[in-house]
């Protein structure tokens, strides 16, 4: 451990500057969930900070820079979220893992539904930045589905679970299940990405369609449809299904 001496100290002006970033995210969260994604605009910001315009521009450099730095915050919460429950005590088998983390993530979801429609959902519209990429999606989604992918290959290193025989599938699909493997170090074959792919489109549906409310013509309450599709998951990865705990 270092001492104490040795430990890095902010001076006044980075801890100012730390605070005013903290406060631009604030209220850009603020206004997303009290008045949707349109509403999130430098000048909106800037007006209840009491600031101009582009005085906030020396923190962000764009509306698109915003956006995107809100998202990365977005996503790193909702994966600590889910690396948090995956490692609770009660979270003791490579089954309950995968069950923890499936209903953190939809908890998160359902508790921050306008930030999961930010992540997910129609990208936002960064004015005056038309050129400029809003986000990185392949790196945000990648670290996402990451946590996912590591709670299969855990199942998989444990007890391996039915696989397909590449043989039989198309070869346009081999191919990009191969690249799947690789661009992912081989952390799953290629068949058995393809169960992690099957398990993730269910999941991932099932949750979208339940934020979005696109069920609400059949269901009020979608928690036994939820478990339902993780009872699904889990034959699929040959591990037993428990129920959320009470």
């Amino acid at each position: 451990m270092k001492p104490a001496d040795d430990i890095p100290t902010l001076t006044r002006k980075e801890m100012q500057r730390a605070a005013t970033f903290r406060e631009i995210h604030d209220i850009a969260r603020a206004l997303l969930v009290d008045q949707g994604s349109a509403a999130v605009t430098i000048n909106a910001i800037a007006r209840r900070m009491g600031m101009s315009g582009p005085a906030l521009y020396r923190y962000h450099p764009s509306q698109a820079a915003l956006i995107e730095a809100l998202r990365r915050e977005f996503f790193n919460e909702l994966v600590a979220h889910m690396r948090e429950a995956a490692s609770r005590p009660s979270a003791d088998t490579p089954a309950r893992r995968l069950g923890a983390t499936c209903r953190a993530l939809r908890r998160w979801a359902l508790d921050h539904s306008a930030e999961f429609g930010w992540l997910f959902a129609s990208p936002v519209e960064a004015k005056g930045d038309a050129a400029a990429p809003l986000y990185d999606d392949a790196a945000s989604c990648g670290a996402f589905g990451e946590v996912f992918l590591e709670q299969v290959a855990e199942i998989w290193e444990t007890q391996r679970f039915p696989i397909p025989n590449l043989d039989d599938m198309p070869p346009v699909q081999v191919e990009q299940l191969i690249a799947f493997s690789e661009k992912n170090g081989n952390i799953l074959p290629p068949d058995a990405a393809h169960v992690f792919l099957k398990c993730w489109i269910r999941l991932y549906g099932h949750l979208c369609m339940e934020v979005f409310g696109q069920m609400a013509f059949a269901y009020t309450d979608m928690e036994p449809s939820f478990e339902e599709c993780l009872s699904e998951l889990c034959t699929l990865l040959d591990v037993p299904y428990e129920p959320a705990p009470v």
